[in-house]
């Protein structure tokens, strides 16, 4: 296993573990991040991973960069395990009205495909979060079905509205406010990514399996009435694996 470590200013340094985007090397990532949590190594503020590499941050009135690489580095000598604990999330998505997917003709003209079997693509993608960017909640979901991999559009949206659900490249996402946005938009979930009234407000987190399920628009208006509300039950999406 080929691993750099890079400084991040003098209170951090990135524990790189490739160059591409792969569930190898995000799993890698992921597992180091518990193991090094489950080690409580003195001085460590936090550990922030990131698609290819996990930034760990600490105390420089404590302990060192010179002291911590070699902990870490025994932590990956002795194997990280390949399979962590992990949610399997279920996201409602409507992908039938115009308003929710702007962008769901173009993207199967593009791919050479009917409408339907660009939903039918995106609902059969095995999708994993790897990581949270961008804005609070924005979550970078890997796994597109490779028929579907396509560039961001050449000029982004000045608004996208909130919860659009997007593809570029071979992620997805969901915007978790209305922003400007460059993907395309190919359907809504009536959920909030991110939410200040929940205990956890974000929903979605690094190494969660993904999976749409196809609603209709009665059925976006009545979940979206109880998410607005503060009624939904979250926990009827989640299941531990």
């Amino acid at each position: 296993m080929s691993v750099r470590y890079l400084s991040c200013g003098d209170t951090a340094f990135s524990v790189e573990f490739g160059n591409e985007i792969s569930p190898t090397v995000n799993g890698r990532v992921m597992a180091l991040h518990a193991a090094i949590g489950q080690a409580k190594i003195a001085g460590v503020v936090e550990t922030v991973p990131s698609i290819r590499a996990l930034m760990v941050c600490y105390d420089p009135l404590t302990t060192s960069r010179a002291k911590l690489e070699p902990e870490i580095a025994g932590l990956i000598a002795r194997g990280l395990p390949t399979e962590l604990a992990s949610r399997r999330v279920a996201i409602p998505c409507c992908y039938d009205d115009p308003e929710f997917a702007p962008d769901l003709g173009e993207v199967a003209e593009r791919t050479k495909k009917k409408p339907e079997a660009v939903i039918a693509a995106h609902l059969a993608s095995a999708f994993k979060v790897y990581v949270l960017g961008f804005m609070p909640g924005l979550a970078y979901i890997a796994g597109l079905e490779p028929s579907l991999y396509l560039p961001r559009r050449p000029q982004p949206r000045v608004r996208v509205p909130r919860s659009s659900v997007a593809i570029a490249m071979d992620m997805t996402t969901i915007y978790p406010f209305e922003s400007p946005g460059g993907w395309h938009l190919i359907g809504r979930t009536p959920l909030w990514m991110f939410d200040q009234r929940r205990e956890q407000p974000v929903f979605l987190a690094p190494g969660d399996q993904v999976a749409f399920q196809r609603v209709d628009r009665k059925g976006f208006d009545r979940i979206a009435r109880e998410v607005e509300a503060g009624r939904f039950d979250w926990a009827t999406l989640v299941r531990k694996t």
